[in-house]
């Protein structure tokens, strides 16, 4: 006799809290994870978008690494030398943003008290300690890199591409020093790009006031009205716009009006109607002003900048909307984006009035030294007290916040250093529309084009100490004469003539007067010389240095050695047998947010400093949100903690969860829920009690304390931890598989392996086996494909419904018949074997568990051919296809069973029929589901202790009895000996009623014309087709009612 369990020797439970870290240590120490860049094999390389080296795992992250982690599983399965770099990122602005927190909470200190040196030494210090918490998160969730290889965005490797890349865009002069506006930290001092700015709705106040006319003529007014929401801004003021052309600008909102009118519905055309009788108002009562304003424009005429004193122009510019407010509005070019462009279109002065720090400078007057709070404050009572200003209204106000330190921005004029994108970004446009890169779902190629189509230089220096400080290193020229001399002898220098250094002239004192800045920034030299170093080179810098140039202070955007993150990660500017071997990567998984971050980056980087593309496509996955729609945040205490999921439910069923939930849209809704800690009970969370710093249970009246407790008496409160139901449902799927498992482990006793033929199967065996090819289809597809999701409810639905509940159960009979025992047995083992091979991408560690315990009593598998099984999981290969095994008709066959067997148990449960209590049972159905079905008979007793007395067309329901529709198929079960027959008259009334309902708003839609009209045409034939269902449905459930009602 073989090896055989016992139930004391398996498991009830899998324990994956003992287990995963065993098993994944052993995958470590076997080295599984590593990509052999000598190996023969075709290659599957994808970088790990990486982490910020301060963070803590949050549920955007578990489901990106879980999506990579997917098909790189599933490619080594399917032999190919994979390699999944992983590593992390500096993280420049929000990780010195979290040091300089710190030194200030705790030692009262700013980065300026401890000097660059010091501060950069203090966050090495913080990387040390944070960057093995996100890495040891990711490892929890099972992420299979090749943890041999991590990178760090600031180590030596990446370093040397992030200057090699510098200098090469440097020399072609894709790299320039100017002044621009830009989104300004005050809180870090430092520039922030677009993408880390988010907006966010607050309360404030829009303030209009009056600016004199400078010697109205008669006829002409004495002020003019503006109104803003940052009165401090009035000090750098350089000019109030009117419209050039004010009478057409209304004619064409009118027409425009007039359209939106037409095609409104009932609602909406009120509203509109509203705004086309005040439009007319302001042609009568503001119209004949602007024109007024205008002309004045037009004639050159000034107004009287109030509290400075300093004379501003009156200026003729589109940006100003004579259907809004006064129709004026106050231009700041240095200090408003819209203002800026303005300022560049009319020659206008671009007054600073802000130091970094955010406080006003010498160009802001008597308000010099003020915060932007305190100089609002005193603006404001200055104005009042000249009498100038005329409103004050409360407001909701769309406030731009960096994403990094959580303070408002400033826009700011700032010298900094760019890449020019003309011909990078048309290189990244052509590869995605040549589709070198093809991007899924495809809708997002439109963002990734419509971003680089606008060709604006990239802003790449950030006024930060942590990051790679740019290589340059500049002198400032005073005159023309200086400026000569320096470039005579840099034209000599035999480091430049050998490449080692370039060099490039800022012509500053032609460009301030081009620009026309005035104040702090403008500076006073002639010109600049900018010098960049190509490798680290001690005595080259001493050499410069000694000769009066000095280094820059800023560092580059942490973007920028992100860009070159698919190349760099692989030894690049080396040759490196890894880079031969894995670039261009497979593809990059990543999220909408960071399209133009990182893919659009990656892409132009990767054709600048390779000439090939990073990575041949790229998924987006979509945002997860919580059950109202809105992001999920731990700051609004609507976030779900992976972390927890794994420690309550598993990895597995973090992971499971996240694909099941991964379809094609852009974003997905998970509600979540309380955790009462002291019942275990689930409470919805809602947008009131989510804010509550304690919480009531709904069951069992006791209370616990939320992430918003602060007091004493709260805080003493056991916690309840934020979960979501979708992860229940996981875990419970991964108890189903273990269950199953062991149920096939208990009854493999005596298992001998041995070929199967196909006239050795039963029936039932035939289904599995098609069933598991048709899946086994289906899932690599749609894995090949991104299709998370459909490969994720295909492989539930077969290894629950098909596998575990009714396949395990149609055996148990065979498994005591010792004649039929080994073929079921083997048929078991091998479905088994499949299935765990299919779904270890997904939950690697139960099916890893099983996959050796299954080992240990079948070591050999197969039916046509036997093989050994693995030592782990990992080394097993992909299913394979056998089309000869897909039978359409008895799939078919047993779809129809299913659904038959199913209505029969619905039916049982809802009268609550004992399993040992036979029924009778009748089908109404055509006479082709008869021969299909009949044959099966034998299995709805065995199955469902359930006898049929009828089949097909026409047949009488019993007088007494409980019906299931099921598409074209009616299930009657006899109720004579079991029927209430007031309940169930009370149970087909309320059925009734909820059809009748879905009917009428089915109808209500497809009677809506604008619905019918604009719906795809699939949709509305959907809509037409469950609506006839419905009805059947409806005339189905009115005659039971008729039977039922006779009765009584």
């Amino acid at each position: 006799m073989g090896f055989e369990f016992s139930s004391e020797s398996l498991p009830t439970s899998f324990n994956f809290k003992e287990a995963s870290e065993r098993i994944f240590n052993s995958w470590i120490e076997a080295g599984y994870f590593h990509g052999d860049p000598d190996s023969e094999k075709p290659h599957f390389s994808i970088v790990i978008p990486p982490p910020n080296v301060t963070g803590a795992l949050h549920l955007g992250h578990a489901l990106n690494n879980t999506l990579q982690d997917v098909l790189a599983r599933m490619k080594r399965m399917q032999g190919f030398e994979t390699l999944w770099m992983p590593g992390t990122d500096h993280a420049g602005i929000a990780t010195q943003a979290v040091v300089e927190r710190r030194l200030k909470e705790e030692e009262n200190k700013t980065r300026h008290d401890l000097g660059r040196e010091a501060l950069v030494e203090r966050i090495w210090d913080w990387k040390g300690q944070y960057e093995k918490r996100i890495i040891s998160q990711l490892k929890q969730l099972g992420s299979s890199c090749d943890w041999q290889r991590t990178r760090f965005t600031l180590d030596e490797i990446c370093a040397r591409a992030v200057r090699t890349t510098f200098y090469d865009l440097f020399k072609k002069k894709y790299i320039y020093r100017g002044k621009r506006l830009v989104n300004w930290d005050t809180f870090l001092q430092t520039a922030v790009s677009d993408d880390e700015v988010f907006h966010a709705v607050v309360q404030g106040h829009f303030w209009h006031f009056r600016y004199p006319v400078v010697d109205p003529l008669q006829g002409e007014p004495t002020h003019v009205t503006v109104a803003t929401t940052r009165p401090e801004t009035m000090l750098g003021d350089t000019a109030v716009a009117v419209h050039p052309d004010p009478e057409r600008a209304l004619e064409k909102t009118r027409v425009e009006l007039e359209v939106k009118l037409q095609d409104a519905t009932a609602g909406e055309k009120e509203q509109i109607q509203e705004q086309l009788d005040a439009l007319e108002q302001r042609k009568q009562e503001i119209l004949p002003g602007l024109i007024k304003l205008r002309d004045m424009a037009l004639a050159g005429r000034k107004l009287m900048l109030p509290l400075m004193n300093r004379e501003i122009l009156l200026v003729a510019d589109e940006w100003a909307k004579p259907e809004m407010g006064s129709g004026c509005v106050k231009i700041t070019p240095a200090h408003d984006p819209n203002d800026y462009e303005v300022g560049q279109r009319c020659g206008l002065e671009k007054i600073n009035i802000l130091r970094p720090d955010g406080t006003l400078n010498v160009n802001a007057g008597d308000y010099q030294g003020l915060t932007i709070k305190e100089s609002r404050k005193r603006v404001v009572e200055d104005l009042e007290r000249l009498g100038l200003i005329d409103q004050i209204e409360d407001r909701e106000i769309d406030l731009a916040h960096s994403d990094r330190s959580k303070t408002p921005i400033e826009p700011y004029l700032a010298d900094q250093w760019f890449v020019r994108m003309q011909e990078l970004a048309q290189s990244a446009m052509d590869a995605v529309e040549d589709e070198r890169v093809q991007i899924f779902p495809e809708r997002y190629r439109k963002g990734y084009l419509d971003w680089l189509g606008e060709k604006r230089d990239w802003p790449v220096s950030r006024q930060l100490w942590w990051g790679h400080q740019i290589p340059i290193w500049s002198y400032a020229c005073q005159n023309q004469a200086d400026l000569d001399a320096r470039l005579a002898t840099l034209e000599a220098d035999t480091d430049i003539q050998l490449g080692a250094a370039a060099y490039q002239v800022e012509l500053t004192a032609e460009l301030n007067e081009q620009s026309r800045v005035v104040g702090d920034d403008a500076g006073e030299t002639f010109a600049v010389i900018h010098i960049c170093i190509n490798d680290e080179n001690g005595d080259l810098e001493d050499k410069f240095s000694a000769a009066g140039f000095v280094r820059e202070d800023d560092v580059l955007d942490t973007w920028f050695s992100s860009a070159l993150w698919p190349h760099s990660t692989l030894g690049w500017p080396e040759q490196t047998s890894e880079l031969a071997k894995f670039y261009p990567t497979s593809t990059l998984i990543t999220s909408r947010d960071i399209i133009t971050l990182w893919v659009a980056r990656m892409v132009l980087m990767g054709l600048n400093n390779m000439g090939e593309v990073p990575f041949r496509e790229v998924f987006i996955h979509p945002k997860i949100l919580d059950g109202y729609g809105e992001t999920m945040s731990k700051s609004k205490g609507n976030g779900v903690d992976p972390l927890d999921v794994i420690d309550k439910f598993g990895p597995d069923a973090l992971r499971f969860g996240l694909a099941y939930l991964t379809t094609e849209t852009q974003d997905v809704r998970m509600p979540v829920q309380f955790e009462c800690p002291h019942c275990g009970t689930l409470m919805d969370q809602t947008k009131k009690n989510r804010e509550l710093p304690r919480v009531t249970c709904q069951q069992c009246g006791q209370e616990f304390r939320t992430q918003w407790a602060r007091k004493e008496d709260d805080l003493a409160l056991p916690s309840g931890p934020v979960v979501s139901e979708r992860f229940e449902v996981a875990r419970n799927f991964c108890t189903k598989l273990w269950n199953a498992s062991r149920f096939t482990l208990l009854n493999l006793s005596g298992y001998e392996a041995a070929p199967v033929t196909d006239d050795h199967l039963a029936f039932e065996d035939r289904w599995l086996l098609s069933r598991l090819s048709s899946v086994t289809k289906e899932v690599t597809d749609k894995l090949e494909h991104y299709g998370y999701a459909d490969a994720a409810r295909a492989i539930y639905d077969f290894a629950w419904d098909e596998f575990c509940s009714f396949y395990i159960e149609m055996t148990k009979s065979r498994m005591q018949d010792e004649e039929a025992k080994p073929i079921a047995q083997r048929v078991t083992a091998y479905a088994l074997d499949q299935l765990l091979r299919l779904l270890h991408p997904m939950i690697p560690f139960v099916t890893e568990e099983v996959w050796g315990l299954l080992s240990q009593i079948a070591p050999q598998r197969g039916l046509t051919q036997l093989r050994n099984a693995t030592e782990s999981i990992m080394l097993a290969t992909w299913p394979e296809v056998d089309e000869q095994r897909i039978d359409p008709v008895i799939e078919h066959q047993f779809s129809l069973f299913q659904d038959v067997l199913r209505a029969i148990r619905e039916i049982r449960s809802r009268q609550n029929i004992a399993p040992k209590q036979e029924v009778e049972f009748s089908v109404a159905c055509s006479d082709e589901i008869v021969e299909l079905l009949k044959p099966m008979d034998g299995y709805f007793q065995s199955m469902a202790n359930a006898h049929s007395v009828a089949w097909g067309q026409g047949i009488e329901p019993p007088v007494n009895s409980a019906n299931v529709r099921v598409d074209a198929i009616e299930v009657f079960v006899d109720l004579k000996n079991f029927i209430d027959v007031e309940v169930e008259i009370e149970r087909n009334e309320k059925l009734l009623q909820k059809l009748q309902g879905q009917i009428q708003g089915k109808q209500k839609k497809l009677a809506n014309e604008n619905f019918v009209a604009r719906a795809p045409e699939e949709v509305v034939h959907r809509e037409r087709e469950g609506l006839a269902k419905l009805e059947e449905e409806v005339l189905s459930v009115t005659k039971s009612l008729e039977t039922l009602r006779s009765q009584t």
